[in-house]
């Protein structure tokens, strides 16, 4: 019988250092209304402490996650970590969590697809977790998006914050619940519009790299908001009309956190009400493909098993699509 991979278990872990726009509006010219007033966000997590990373937050999210769900470490077969913020180009932050969490009987990698890691990353566990190979894999999304902020670009650093999510994925035969369907695109043409220049084998890091400032991310807004509200609107609605749902079938989205503007102009073209929208950005800020899972552990308790849940992102690449799931427990 076909299995679904269904999420069984989610934990997160979040830094304690909050910087809030009144302190960045003391770094660069912004103040509160204008980020509120353009992207919604109020604060994000930022991790200071030397010589702590990605792997850092997903080890701690994953070790929760084994204690919450009372699984041992050998149980785990696979392990996938998604982040465009690795510990270093090898190796695989994956490699490096699942070392920290002693466990030792999984395989894994990781996988960078902007700020729809998530969305990508899933599709793919569960593609192993429904052919019964595997039975208990993990699935990491963790981003240190300070360590590439420009916190002198007034555009890009209000944006961004720092999280780690972990999630349990094993098989059911309930084929009403879990992952039902997914939208994948890519458009190489972004690119040109969201990118980090330095640091890959391109240009390769020196002196004159980090003196011109090119290891951070560089966004064209304008750009980069036109793609992403049509985008995340038209592959929502594509899902819908797959299945033939309403508004009224539908429990919740779960957006990827990037900007309030977005979000809204999603919910709209889907024809959902505010309260069926999942909104967290405002405490969080843009944590790239740790978002939605973020707001995943964040309303948790909000849903109740065969909700039928929409999750929808778009990030760099250009990355975009749209997950049908239903809540599991």
């Amino acid at each position: 019988m076909n299995k679904k991979a269904v999420i069984t278990g989610i934990e997160a872990y979040l830094p304690d250092y909050i910087l809030t726009n009144e302190e960045l509006s003391t770094m660069v010219d912004t103040s509160d209304e204008w980020i509120m007033s353009r992207v919604g966000i109020k604060e994000r997590r930022i991790l200071k402490e030397d010589g702590l990373g990605t792997s850092f937050m997903g080890e701690q999210a994953v070790k929760r996650l084994l204690e919450a769900t009372s699984t041992k470490p050998e149980e785990i077969d696979l392990l996938i970590c998604a982040t465009v913020s690795p510990d270093m180009l090898f190796p695989a932050t994956a490699n490096i969590i699942s070392d920290k969490c002693g466990i030792l009987n999984a395989w894994g990698y990781d996988i960078n697809a902007g700020c729809c890691g998530f969305l990508f990353s899933f599709e793919t566990v569960r593609r192993f977790v429904e052919t019964g190979q595997y039975k208990k894999a993990i699935l990491v999304c963790g981003e240190r998006m300070s360590g590439m902020t420009d916190y002198t670009d007034r555009t890009t650093c209000p944006l961004f914050g720092d999280a780690a999510v972990a999630m349990l994925i094993e098989p059911t035969d309930d084929q009403n619940l879990g992952f039902q369907d997914s939208i994948t695109h890519v458009d190489g043409i972004g690119r040109h519009y969201l990118y980090q220049t330095a640091g890959g084998s391109l240009y390769p890091p020196t002196a004159d790299t980090v003196a011109k400032r090119l290891h951070f991310i560089h966004q064209e807004g304008q750009q980069v908001f036109k793609y992403a509200v049509s985008r995340m609107a038209d592959v929502s609605v594509e899902m819908m009309e797959r299945h033939n749902l309403t508004a009224d079938d539908i429990a919740y989205l779960i957006p990827h956190q990037a900007n309030l503007r977005i979000i809204d102009a999603t919910g709209r073209r889907m024809g959902l009400t505010p309260d069926k929208i999942l909104i967290d950005i405002e405490k969080f800020g843009n944590t790239a493909g740790t978002s939605i899972p973020l707001a995943l552990w964040d309303f948790k308790d909000k849903f109740k098993k065969g909700d039928t849940l929409i999750f929808s992102a778009f990030g760099a690449g250009f990355t975009w699509g749209s997950i049908l799931y239903r809540w599991g427990y």
